[in-house]
């Protein structure tokens, strides 16, 4: 079988305004309309979003509430410019710079938080 891959998950947000903003300009997703709500895409992974009069069917047996996510990013230079890029944003470094152990092996990593309180981690593989 040929090895599988992850093509989405589902976050939980309390505004759709505000996490468009966060999700676009911090992360550089692409938004994606979906019906009365969104999802942010990077690259082939997406995320969905439950939210203001969003609610997906089927649903987790306990749905995760606004900021209840943990979610970890690659970033594609070295962890010091993702830290220049956060304070650029004004999003606050909350633990790091620590070493990680990730999908691509041994990085190091920042972490932060969405505007629901929800764990973001830029993790850099450059050596």
């Amino acid at each position: 079988m040929e090895s599988i891959k992850l093509d989405h998950c589902v976050i939980h947000v309390s505004e759709w305004e505000r996490s468009n903003r966060f999700y676009q300009d911090v992360l550089g997703a692409e938004l994606i309309p979906i019906g009365a709500g969104w999802s942010y895409r990077f690259g082939e992974t997406q995320l969905n979003c439950h939210g203001p009069n969003v609610e997906g069917t089927p649903n987790a047996q306990l749905p995760v509430m606004p900021g209840g996510s943990d979610l970890c990013f690659i970033w594609p230079e070295s962890i010091q410019a993702a830290i220049a890029h956060l304070s650029q944003h004004g999003v606050e470094v909350e633990v790091g710079p620590v070493e990680r152990f990730g999908s691509r092996g041994h990085g190091t990593s920042v972490y932060f938080r969405d505007p629901d309180g929800s764990l973001m981690e830029f993790i850099s593989y450059e050596r």
